[in-house]
C-alpha cells in the first residue's frame, strides 16, 4: 500500500510535487499533464453547456493533503481552497491523528430523502389509505431506475408526517431510497414526481412541493481520533483545547466560525472530486442546531491517559458516479488521487479531513494563536514566490516574521541579501 506520509512535500518543486502524486496514485501521462496545463479544468465550451449565461470559467488552486490515514488506509487527499493554511492545517491534524492509529470513520448506506407536500386532505385518513397501499407507491417508485432495482436498491421505505403552517396542516409523504454510490438528487426527485399523481388519487389532496430533502440524516457519518498528548503540546494543551471546544459549544458566536474551521477541511475536498458543496453545508449546519441551539458539530475530550480524543459526526451526501464528478477532467482525476471505491468510503475521507482541520485550528487557537502560524504559511509562500530555493526559504521566513514584515518586496529584499 502506498504511504502518504510524505516528508516536506511543501517543499518541493511543483514537478517533484506532481511526479509523487504520479506514483502514489498511478496517474497516466496525460493526467499528468492536464493537471499541469489546465487552469481550472474545462474550456469554456464545457462550461457553456454545464451552466446558463456563461461567460468565462474561474479557478481556484487545487492541493493535496499528507498524512492521512482512515481506517488503515492511507490518503493524500485533494482539496480545492483559496484559503491558505488550510492544507497545512489538515496535514499537520492527519499527522498527529497517525501515531495513534489514524481516523477511525464509519457511514451509513446512502440514503436518500425525498418529500411530497400533499395539501387539501384529512392527514390522519391519508396516512391510513397512504400505509395500505406502499407496495403499489414503492413499485411506480422503483420503476423509474432500473439501474438501482437491479442493484436490489431504491425505494425502499415511505413515511408520512404532519406539519402544522400558517396556512393550516399539510401531509408531506417522504421516500426513502438507498441510492447506491450516487449523491441521488436527480433519481431522489424523479421518484417524488412519478408517485405524486397515485399519492393525490389515494389521498384526496393535491401536490405542491415534490422533492428531495438535503438534510441527509439518514447518511451519517462519524469520524474518531487521538490525538497524543505529547505530540500535542502536553496534557496542559490538551485540557486548553477542550476548554477552547466547550466555549464553540455553549456560544453561536464562536461555533459558526468554529464549525467553519471543520467544513473548510470538508468542501475543500467536496470541491475537488465535484460535489454539491451547498447541499452539504446547509446540512452540516442544520444538523449543529439538532438539540435546538446551534452548537460546535465536533465533540473533545481526553481519554484516561490525558491524550486528546476528537469526534465529528455530520450528515453527508456524496456519490462518486453521476454529476460534474464523471464530466470534469480534474475532478475525475482528484478522484483517482483519492481512490475510493464507494460513496461511503469518500463521505470518510472528507469527515476525517475536517477533523483533522479543527484539531489543527483549535490547537493553534489555545496556545500561539491563529495568526501566527498563518502568517508565517504566507512568509513561505511569498519566498517561493520570490525565487528562494528549498534551502533558503526557511531563513527567510524567519527574517521577514521577526521583522513583522510579511510581502513579496520584503522577501524579494532577503532574498536578494543572501
Amino acid at each position: 500500500m502506498p504511504d502518504s506520509s510524505i516528508s516536506k512535500f511543501f517543499e518541493k518543486s511543483r514537478k517533484d510535487r506532481l511526479k509523487i502524486i504520479g506514483n502514489f496514485a498511478n496517474l497516466s501521462e496525460d493526467e499528468l499533464i492536464t493537471l499541469e496545463n489546465m487552469n481550472g479544468g474545462i474550456s469554456f465550451d464545457k462550461a457553456d453547456k454545464m451552466i446558463e449565461n456563461a461567460i468565462g470559467t474561474f479557478s481556484l488552486p487545487l492541493g493535496v493533503a499528507t498524512n492521512f490515514k482512515i481506517n488503515n488506509k492511507d490518503y493524500v487527499v485533494p482539496m480545492v481552497i483559496e484559503e491558505p493554511s488550510v492544507i497545512a492545517a489538515a496535514s499537520k491534524g492527519a499527522k498527529i491523528a497517525r501515531i495513534k492509529g489514524g481516523f477511525e470513520v464509519t457511514a451509513d448506506e446512502s440514503y436518500s430523502i425525498g418529500q411530497i407536500q400533499i395539501l387539501n386532505t384529512d392527514a390522519n385518513i391519508a396516512i391510513k389509505k397512504i400505509n395500505e397501499q406502499t407496495n403499489e407507491i414503492l413499485k411506480l417508485a422503483n420503476s423509474k431506475s432500473n439501474t438501482l432495482s437491479k442493484m436490489n436498491k431504491g425505494a425502499k421505505e415511505i413515511m408520512c408526517k404532519e406539519i402544522d403552517t400558517p396556512s393550516g396542516s399539510m401531509l408531506i409523504v417522504e421516500l426513502l431510497i438507498d441510492v447506491g454510490d450516487a449523491m441521488g438528487a436527480n433519481v431522489t426527485n424523479t421518484m417524488c414526481e412519478a408517485v405524486s399523481p397515485l399519492i393525490e388519487k389515494i389521498t384526496g389532496g393535491k401536490a405542491l412541493l415534490r422533492i428531495l430533502s438535503n438534510y441527509s440524516t439518514r447518511r451519517m457519518v462519524k469520524a474518531k481520533a487521538i490525538f497524543e498528548k505529547e505530540s500535542v503540546g502536553g496534557e496542559a494543551v490538551v485540557d486548553n483545547i477542550i476548554l477552547a471546544y466547550e466555549f464553540a459549544d455553549n456560544d453561536v458566536y464562536r461555533a459558526v466560525t468554529h464549525n467553519k474551521g471543520i467544513m473548510n477541511g470538508i468542501i475543500s475536498v467536496a470541491n475537488a472530486v465535484g460535489q454539491d458543496s451547498r447541499a452539504i453545508e446547509a446540512a452540516a449546519n442544520a444538523y449543529a442546531a439538532i438539540s435546538g441551539k446551534y452548537r460546535s458539530l465536533s465533540k473533545w475530550s481526553k481519554d484516561d491517559d490525558g491524550n486528546l480524543v476528537g469526534i465529528l459526526e455530520i450528515p453527508l451526501s456524496v456519490g462518486i458516479v453521476g454529476g460534474i464528478a464523471n464530466v470534469h477532467p480534474v475532478a475525475k482525476i482528484c478522484a483517482k488521487i483519492l481512490n475510493v471505491e464507494s460513496a461511503q468510503e469518500l463521505a470518510c475521507v472528507m469527515t476525517a479531513t475536517g477533523l483533522a482541520q479543527n484539531y489543527s485550528a483549535i490547537r493553534a487557537l489555545s496556545t500561539e494563536g491563529i495568526q501566527k502560524g498563518h502568517m508565517r504559511l504566507h512568509a513561505r509562500n511569498l519566498a517561493a514566490a520570490a525565487g528562494a530555493t528549498p534551502e533558503q526559504i526557511d531563513p527567510i521566513v524567519e527574517k521577514m516574521v521577526q521583522a513583522n514584515s510579511i510581502s513579496l518586496d520584503k522577501a524579494k529584499e532577503l532574498l536578494h541579501q543572501i
